[in-house]
């Protein structure tokens, strides 16, 4: 479907599927830094059976172009549930069900089951990043109207970006992540270095624990990872989704053996081993200044090992290689004890019902408070001195 919007000479495109348009074409706009909005990532996901009409995130991606150029784009799935967004509105879904009305499908800006913060409409050099938000702002609520949409949802923008949206009449949502920030640590013992005492004492414990029980670990990236060891971090994914979940998780064997393998050394594998067999393992992602730690499982539980395997292998990762942050993922209140800060996301929602609009606008802004309150006293909470 092509609109064009006379104000802004920009035409909109949407793309129901990705291998509509070449991986050079969007990675020249989307860039190959933030591995998210990567083609081969996305498209990835897509070719693995991960995101399709079937299970639910129908791509729709969002072109912009001037002529025949590509100027902007924004990935954009149509959701038949909320599954896999890390921000939760079964509550608001309830509402729309109760006032007789369908919340579902409804049109989802986001990285699939990707809670982390980037770039959400990506521009090419030169243009005006304000007029091409606007267009895509302009042709997405038309797409939705046309279609009797009951919503748009952005998710984990960055805060200038949500600025925008808010100021352009999209609700904006504040959640609490706990992220580490590398203050130039020279070392895992430099960072240490800033905690008190009995938390540098209760850290050192955890880390000693592992090693106790007779765990090694290997830090292993692109090519290091070879086929035997994907397997084996697929069947720790899947019984650990299996545990928690009584699922096999999200992702597809086909998008660990295929897709991630592909992206080089942006991925970053961690695997431990007992007695030289593999029990458990945490994989990454990596941009030039960022590690995202996305997936983790393993065999059996073994004292401390998670947070070894997903937090302090991932700092100790970061520091090696002078990276600024990591962020681990959504949630986790015990990552505070271990030096990660408390940080606000943001989310922005246009609901096209006037009624409902104006009640998910209440619950944010008092919803927003709450998070404040929580940020700070979260933040009271940290181990350094």
């Amino acid at each position: 479907m092509t609109t064009t919007e006379p104000s802004t000479a920009l035409t909109a495109d949407f793309l129901t599927s990705l291998a509509q348009i070449p991986a050079a074409e969007w990675d020249s706009i989307a860039g190959t830094d933030y591995p998210f909005l990567r083609h081969a990532f996305l498209y990835g996901l897509e070719a693995t059976a991960c995101t399709t009409a079937e299970t639910g995130w129908q791509p729709c991606h969002l072109l912009l172009r001037r002529g025949a150029d590509l100027v902007a784009l924004m990935p954009l799935y149509l959701k038949s549930h909320s599954y896999g967004e890390y921000v939760f509105d079964w509550s608001w879904a309830d509402a729309w069900r109760q006032n007789g009305l369908a919340y579902y499908p409804k049109l989802l800006t986001a990285i699939p089951f990707t809670p982390a913060t980037g770039p959400r409409l990506c521009t090419a050099e030169g243009v005006d990043k304000d007029q091409c938000l606007q267009a895509a702002i302009a042709a997405v609520k038309t797409f939705a109207t046309r279609k009797k949409l009951s919503s748009w949802h952005l998710l984990f923008p960055e805060e200038g970006v949500s600025e925008t949206l808010l100021t352009a009449g999209m609700h904006r949502r504040a959640a609490t992540q706990f992220h580490w920030f590398n203050d130039g640590y020279r070392s895992f013992d430099d960072f240490l270095a800033t905690f008190s005492s009995r938390k540098r004492k209760s850290l050192n414990r955890e880390r000693r624990r592992v090693a106790e029980q007779g765990i090694t670990l290997r830090t292993l990236t692109g090519a290091e990872i070879g086929q035997q060891e994907w397997e084996q971090f697929y069947a720790f994914y899947q019984m650990t989704y299996a545990k928690r979940s009584g699922h096999g998780g999200y992702l597809s064997r086909a998008f660990f053996m295929e897709t991630a393998a592909s992206m080089g050394e942006q991925v970053v594998m961690v695997l431990a081993y007992l007695d030289a067999q593999a029990i458990a393992g945490a994989l990454y992602f990596r941009s030039s200044d960022t590690l995202y730690g996305r997936y983790g499982g393993c065999e059996q539980e073994f004292d401390c090992l998670h947070f070894e395997a997903c937090y302090y292998q991932g700092i100790e990762y970061c520091i090696a290689h002078e990276l600024t942050r990591f962020d681990p993922g959504a949630q986790g209140e015990h990552k505070i004890q271990r030096g990660f800060r408390p940080i606000t996301t943001w989310s922005n929602h246009w609901i096209a019902d006037p009624r409902l609009s104006a009640a998910v606008g209440d619950f944010t802004r008092r919803e927003a408070q709450h998070n404040e309150q929580y940020r700070q006293a979260a933040s009271e909470l940290l181990p350094f001195k």
